[in-house]
Parts: structure tokens; C-alpha cells; sequence
């Protein structure tokens, strides 16, 4: 067989192509992204991508969350006051309220106010809307203040946490199943409360949530009475009485002067069941129903085992409601503080991207543990109250400051990648707020990883850092400013850490 020679321009084309080849494999070891598609950094870094010109959707705030009144029967002679303002004094409640609605503090811009079953004694009877909510009202009053007082404004959600017990079928607190013969009795009871809240304090309401994990019809014996002394108040709405409400109360809240104030479908247990247990699809169905809505609502709790508390950061109910109404908004009413660690907000960052939320308020961000019977399942907290009238500000706190202060009312969620599962990338673009466009950075593995973030969409050339840890001596703490080098940070995140990146403002 005769071998064939190259001409001379071919072994020219040869040699340049071996040099190409050559340029490209030492790319490849930099981690030269502009002249190879290798990982980054030689793969000893994660790819991370921050765009804070792709906008996702609009961010309405994180919020928080003070109960008062959760479980007792009798709020006369086994008064209850789960946040424990009551046992503190002026000074210790002054600085708490800084450390959540200040300028130096957590910044939130949404408050979410329970309704207890104790505002009416009897049918027709009088409401008293001040025994039961002392604490809780002082709360919200002091962090309004302070608030405005900084300028900005809060938006408050307000949940129906029970009836009272004479509008059951049972006829008891907690009792399972709505009279029929009350419904109005109900609405009334709602919007007398949200008016007193409006007029008399002067707390600007926006929303009514309809019930708190009223889908949760295990939580009754057959004969629908509540034996478990540790469980809240719920009464069980089936998916047909939340449609039926969320028709009727518009007319009878613009009736009482309230046209602006909106209602909400309440508050299952996680967005599975939301999705799933047919919430969703019983609105999306119903064109009444689907047009009052105002904001849509539900608890975040995360699950990923299978099993009665199974819950994902499931979106297919809010997809089907946005694909009729497109502009919907969506809030988590109240999730875990888990441990209070990293684990916690690669949650809060499942709930904004696989949920697709525009607002998340965790569930009790003070707590006086002694009051709640047999103990609290979330026990997690910002704030710890002692029987002693001291408080502790907990490692919740610091982690829960991390992203409320990077997502404030106003701005958007941006888009972000990371290629690697144990790290989360959550991103606020300012939009025409004066805040900073910002992103957060969670590893939740036990070891450090080398992250290398490519950012766009933003005229920062710099971002100062600031990072809580797993470890207990690591909150918040000031870590300086990164420079943009070829529109990138590297960073070297610890085990266990989140760390957020606030743009340089121009």
C-alpha cells in the first residue's frame, strides 16, 4: 500500500492546529472560561452564575411572624403569650424590635398577625379585639414605627388562626367542621377584626388569609374534636369552603369600606398539598373564585421523605393559578427555621426558585418555649425568651439576617446557576430602589468549596461580604469588599456558611 505525503500547506495547517491545541490545554488548567469550556479554575472551583438583568419576578420582602395566642383554652385564667414581650421589659423589647425592623436590623417589610378564636363570646356578642392580642398589637405598633421611621412602609397579612368554638359543628375550640349557619357569622368576624386593626391602629392590612392548615383533616378524631393539647387552632377547609369565601368576602369587605383589602386561599402545610390535595385547581377552575384572588398563600414547609409529612417545593399549583392570571403574587406564610444553620436557607432558596415565591415570612420569629404545649416542632427562632425576663438572640437570627437584608420590598429575583447541589445561589436586583443589587452565596457541605461566580446585569464593580457560619462564633461578620476581576468573584466559602455579596451603589 502506498503512503500518502502531505503537501507542505497541510503540514503548515497541522502545526497550527497542534499550537491551538496546546493554547487550549493550558485554558483548560487557568481556568481560562474565555477560550475553553472547562469547570472552572482547572475543575477545582464550582461555576456559579449571577445575571441581575434577568429578572425572574418581582420580591415583595421577607417578613415576621409574633404569637400570642396559639393553643390555650381558656385565655382568662390560662392566659397565653407564646412571643414572650410579656415577661420583658421596655428596654429589652426596644431592642428587639431595633434588631428586627431597624436600619442595622433584619429590615423586613412584611408582618403577618394571627386572628385567635377569643374575639367573640357568644353569637351576635360583642368583639373584643384587644384581651387576646396585647403583645402581639405592641409588636407590630413599635415595628411600624420604627419602619416608617427609616422610610420604608410594612404590608401586613392577617391569618384566620380558628373560629370561635360556637361556630363549629362541635361547638368547641378547635372544632373540625364550620356550621353552615355561622358563614357569615365568620366573614364578619374576620373583617371586624382586620377594620378594628385598620382604623383603631392604623397598621396598614392588605391581606386575609382564610386558615391556617385547615387542609390537615387527620388532625380530628372521627367525631371531629381535637384530642392532641399541643396543636394550634385549625378548623378544616376543604377545597369547595375556600372557593366559597374567597367569593363572598370581597363583597362584604367592600361593604365595610375595605374594597382594598384582598383575600388569600389560607394556608396548607407546604406547597405539595397546595398543589396536589386540589387548593389549586378548585380556584383555577372556578372564574369567580379565580378573579377575587388576591395574593396567593401557603405555608413552606420543606419534606423531601416520603411519607404523611412529604412536602417539595412543589410549583405546579402556582403554575396553573399564574397561567390564567399571570400577575399573581405568591407568599410563604410560615416555614421552618430548621436548625438554624446553612440547611435553612438552601430552603428559603427552594421556596424563591422551585416554588417561585415573591415573599417569604417563617413561622415565629420570637419564642417563649414554656407556653407551647409539649414543645414546640419548630422550636428554631431569632429570639429565645427566658421565664426570667432575659432573651437570647439566636444563630437563627444571623442566618435569617443574610438574605433579608439582600432582598428588600422592591427589587427582583434574579437569575443564578451553581454546578454543584450543595451550593445555592440566591440574587436580588435592586430595580429602581435604592438598594444594592446583592446575592447570596449557601454551602451547606461540611467542607470549604471554591466557588467562582461569574456576575452580570450590574454597574457594581466591587461587593463587600458579609458571612454567618455554622459555627457559633461567625455571625454576620464583616469580610470585606471583592473586586470584579473579568466580571468574577472567586470565593472560598467555608463548611456550612452563607455568605452575602452587597453591590457597591451607583
Amino acid at each position: 500500500m502506498k503512503t500518502r505525503e502531505f503537501p507542505y500547506a497541510n503540514k503548515t495547517i497541522i502545526i497550527r492546529y497542534t499550537v491551538l491545541l496546546v493554547v487550549l490545554t493550558a485554558a483548560v488548567f487557568r481556568g481560562d472560561t474565555s477560550t475553553s469550556y472547562a469547570q472552572e479554575l482547572g475543575f477545582t472551583a464550582v461555576r456559579a452564575t449571577v445575571d441581575f438583568s434577568k429578572k425572574l419576578r418581582a420580591w415583595d420582602g421577607f417578613g415576621f411572624n409574633y404569637v400570642e395566642t396559639a393553643q390555650t383554652r381558656n385565655p382568662v385564667d390560662d392566659p397565653q403569650d407564646y412571643g414572650g414581650f410579656s415577661l420583658l421589659d421596655t428596654k429589652e423589647k426596644g431592642e428587639i424590635i431595633d434588631m428586627i425592623f431597624g436600619e442595622d436590623g433584619l429590615k423586613v417589610g412584611i408582618v403577618k398577625m394571627f386572628l385567635d378564636p377569643f374575639h367573640q363570646a357568644a353569637p351576635g356578642g360583642e368583639f373584643d379585639h384587644v384581651n387576646t392580642t396585647k403583645n402581639m398589637r405592641f409588636f407590630v405598633r413599635e415595628g411600624l414605627k420604627k419602619t416608617r421611621a427609616r422610610g420604608d412602609n410594612l404590608t401586613i397579612i392577617t391569618t384566620l388562626y380558628g373560629p370561635p368554638g360556637f361556630m363549629t359543628k362541635q361547638k368547641t375550640f378547635r372544632g373540625r367542621d364550620l356550621d353552615p349557619e355561622f358563614k357569615d357569622d365568620l366573614a364578619a368576624y374576620i373583617i371586624d377584626w382586620v377594620k378594628f386593626l385598620r382604623e383603631k391602629e392604623g397598621f396598614p392590612v392588605k391581606y386575609i388569609s382564610l386558615h391556617n392548615e385547615g387542609e390537615d383533616w387527620r388532625r380530628w378524631n372521627e367525631e371531629g374534636i381535637t384530642d392532641w393539647p399541643g396543636h394550634d387552632y385549625n378548623l378544616f377547609w376543604p377545597p369547595e369552603q375556600v372557593v366559597e369565601f374567597i367569593k363572598m368576602l370581597p363583597d362584604m369587605l367592600e361593604e365595610a369600606g375595605l374594597s382594598d383589602v384582598e383575600v388569600t386561599p389560607g394556608e396548607t402545610t407546604n406547597w405539595y398539598r397546595f398543589g396536589t390535595w386540589g387548593y389549586a385547581s378548585a380556584i383555577a377552575y372556578d372564574s369567580a373564585a379565580l378573579d377575587n384572588l388576591g395574593l396567593i398563600t401557603s405555608h413552606g414547609f420543606y419534606s423531601g421523605s416520603y411519607g404523611r409529612w412529604f412536602g417539595e417545593h412543589k410549583s405546579t399549583g402556582i403554575d396553573l393559578l399564574r397561567s390564567k392570571r399571570p400577575e399573581l403574587h405568591v407568599w410563604v406564610t410560615s416555614t421552618s427555621w430548621s436548625n438554624m444553620d446553612a440547611e435553612n436557607i438552601k430552603e428559603m432558596h427552594g421556596n424563591i426558585y422551585t416554588a417561585k415565591v415573591n415573599g417569604i415570612t417563617p413561622w415565629a420569629g420570637i419564642q417563649r418555649p414554656t407556653q407551647w404545649v409539649k414543645g414546640d416542632p419548630n422550636p428554631g427562632c431569632a429570639f429565645y425568651v427566658h421565664e426570667d425576663g432575659t432573651y437570647d438572640v439566636r444563630r437563627g437570627y444571623y442566618f435569617y439576617k443574610q438574605i433579608t437584608r439582600a432582598g428588600q420590598p422592591g427589587m427582583s429575583v434574579a437569575h443564578t446557576t451553581a454546578m454543584d447541589s450543595e451550593i445555592a445561589v440566591i440574587a436580588f436586583s435592586k430595580n429602581k430602589t435604592s438598594h444594592p443589587d446583592a446575592f447570596i452565596v449557601t454551602n451547606i457541605s461540611n467542607s470549604p468549596k471554591k466557588i467562582a461566580v461569574e456576575i452580570s446585569g450590574t454597574a457594581s464593580e466591587a461587593f463587600h461580604a458579609f458571612r454567618t457560619t455554622n459555627n457559633e462564633n461567625d455571625l454576620y461578620d464583616d469580610i470585606g469588599a471583592f473586586e470584579l476581576e473579568e466580571n468574577r468573584i472567586v470565593y472560598n466559602a467555608p463548611g456550612g456558611s452563607v455568605t452575602t455579596f452587597f453591590g457597591d451603589k451607583r
